[in-house]
């Protein structure tokens, strides 16, 4: 008996990389799996149907899937598409956010068409299938009024949580998902679901766009007794994991999976704290005493 058998999951952006890993990672584990992906190129443009070839690999496999092509950034495309869950096979459990693009440059040559274009798949589609989902499972626990075990599984990266150059597009968008994650856990708690979010590393399409990039692995290239830390199914065990009932107690948290670490993140943290005692700060003064009480500790991520 498979930990997740009889659920329904979406994984949007699941034709090829990690969304595919984490599609056939929960079909392994007893879901039906809808595979949803544009099917467009790395730079977002184009669509395909890119879906099939991981329906067609999880069906090779005994598994249950069907594919979706919408545009996860289009309300009515993302709409259709959690209602196709239940339409098709009449339950929605689990919500894995993966799709993304990239356009990569620097603030002086990046255009507003690719810093808009980059925030408008990633935030906006997360957001969107979120908000369809959420829907959903609301008038789910007002018609029978229990909590209904939802899951939500955005996916977050190192960019966005330390910054990278040239990604002053893609790196906020990472960053907002994580603070939407936090954000919705406490938004959704109360009827059932968890929201969570993964960091992944691998060599995918999208890190293959980068200097130097290692080649890109497709996740079903590696069999499972066979390790790979870049593969792009590395983290797909703990997406799993998060999708479980086990983990009906872990919400609102920002975990990364990088080859064999799992790492809990703390988010932004109060670090080292002058007080002024009830009065206004004098500017003229206040270099020396963040010179002295602060920036000697050499607070970490601190740039001088």
């Amino acid at each position: 008996m498979g930990m997740l058998d009889g659920k329904v999951a979406i994984v949007t952006g699941a034709g090829h990389g990690i969304g595919r890993g984490h599609a056939m990672e929960l079909a392994k584990h007893g879901a039906t799996v809808i595979v949803n992906d544009l099917g467009g190129s790395v730079t977002g443009e184009g669509t395909g149907r890119d879906a099939d070839l991981t329906v067609k690999i999880i069906e090779g496999r005994g598994g249950t899937a069907a594919p979706n092509y919408a545009d996860v950034s289009d309300y009515d495309q993302a709409g259709e598409m959690i209602a196709q869950a239940v339409d098709q096979f009449g339950r929605l459990d689990i919500l894995v956010n993966n799709a993304g693009i990239v356009r990569d440059g620097s603030i002086f040559n990046m255009s507003v068409e690719d810093f808009d274009a980059v925030l408008k798949v990633h935030l906006r589609g997360t957001w969107i299938p979120c908000k369809h989902a959420a829907l959903h499972w609301r008038a789910q626990n007002k018609e029978t009024g229990e909590r209904v075990d939802g899951r939500i599984i955005n996916t977050v990266s190192g960019a966005g949580l330390t910054g990278n150059f040239g990604q002053s597009n893609y790196a906020p968008a990472k960053a907002a998902i994580a603070s939407l994650t936090q954000t919705l856990s406490l938004e959704l708690y109360k009827i059932g679901v968890t929201v969570n979010a993964v960091g992944p590393a691998a060599a995918t399409r999208i890190t293959g766009t980068m200097p130097n990039a290692p080649a890109v692995i497709e996740a079903d290239e590696i069999p499972d007794d066979e390790w790979n830390r870049m593969d792009p199914a590395v983290s797909s065990p703990l997406v799993a994991w998060l999708a479980s009932d086990e983990a009906d107690h872990v919400t609102g948290q920002i975990i990364r999976a990088v080859a064999e670490n799992i790492i809990l993140m703390k988010g932004w943290a109060d670090g080292p704290t002058i007080n002024n005692k009830g009065n206004r700060w004098d500017a003229t003064k206040l270099g020396q005493q963040l010179a002295t009480d602060v920036f000697f500790t050499r607070a970490p991520g601190l740039r001088y």
